[in-house]
């Protein structure tokens, strides 16, 4: 596993920010870091990190422990922290530079433009960071995150201040970028994970909530499911009391139906059938999910914001 936590813990006095949660992140995975704010996410960024050392627990970084093998660990890690502390009084090109030069990245020059050209600086690149607006300062930020080619990315907030056009660049970025590297990732924006990621990681007072793919999570009930069948005209509920995968069934608006059942598969056909027999006709059918916010709210009790 690149990214590998066991029963971390940590605790500031009498608060537990991070609880006993445990989790692995594969190679070639993107996977979303979810949790209300205060939940715990940004000390368990920090922690993988090298910047704050857990009160118990593990975590590891390509087989590496980071409190014994802090260096190492962090060599592999691409680190997007909430607020990043930049050098305002650098010049963008000169930044990246720096950073290059800490981590001895060969043929500098290259490195700095090709990296400039990839996160979008390219119309700001000659100027001072301290000239820039909030969105392009992060874009410095996952440029300075990404420049020495990482195979561990940890990205807090990474879409944080960039307007509407450059979240969909960034976040396009992040998909390629995940192709071959380990991707964890924070966000509030649950649009954004749904678009990235298939599987997301869920903590609420420093515990581990959901650990599960968008999919699995989205399902109404576990074992249940409903489908939605829309119809050119209102059916007669009764042509389907032989249909045995039924476990209920309820008409909604717009000439839908809907069916509840726990054999998806074997009940769409027998929908298919019944509706062929006495001449109905079918508008569309579809299994109904709730949204990933939905998801979100039920399991910490809380909103995004």
């Amino acid at each position: 596993m690149s990214i590998e936590v066991k029963n971390l813990l940590k605790v500031y006095g009498e608060q537990k920010a991070v609880n006993n949660i445990s989790f692995s992140v594969s190679q070639g995975e993107i996977v979303g870091f979810l949790g209300p704010n205060g939940a715990g996410k940004s000390t368990t960024m920090k922690i993988l990190t090298g910047y704050l050392q857990a009160t118990s627990g593990e975590a590891y970084i390509c087989g590496m422990n980071v409190s014994s093998h802090s260096i190492e660990t962090r060599k592999r890690i691409g680190y997007l922290p909430e607020s990043d502390p930049l050098y305002y009084d650098m010049y963008i090109k000169e930044y990246l530079g720096f950073i290059a030069d800490v981590h001895k990245v060969p043929n500098k020059k290259n490195a700095v433009e090709r990296i400039i050209e990839l996160v979008g600086l390219t119309p700001e690149k000659t100027k001072k960071i301290g000239q820039l607006s909030k969105g392009y300062k992060q874009r410095v930020g996952l440029a300075a995150a990404l420049i020495y080619n990482p195979g561990v990315l940890i990205l807090d907030e990474p879409t944080t201040g960039l307007d509407p056009n450059q979240i969909v660049e960034i976040r396009e970025v992040i998909r390629n970028l995940g192709v071959d590297k380990t991707v964890l990732f924070s966000s509030h924006i649950l649009q954004e994970v749904e678009a990235i990621c298939n599987r997301v990681i869920i903590i609420n007072k420093g515990e581990l909530v959901a650990d599960d793919t968008i999919a699995n999570l989205q399902s109404v009930n576990k074992g249940t499911h409903r489908i939605i069948v829309a119809f050119v005209e209102i059916p007669s509920l009764s042509v389907f009391n032989n249909i045995a995968e039924i476990i209920h069934i309820q008409a909604v608006p717009d000439n839908q139906v809907r069916f509840s059942t726990s054999q998806p598969e074997h009940l769409r056909r027998r929908i298919i059938e019944v509706s062929l027999e006495n001449n109905l006709n079918i508008v569309s059918i579809h299994s109904e999910t709730q949204s990933l916010e939905t998801v979100f709210k039920s399991l910490t009790g809380r909103s995004t914001d």
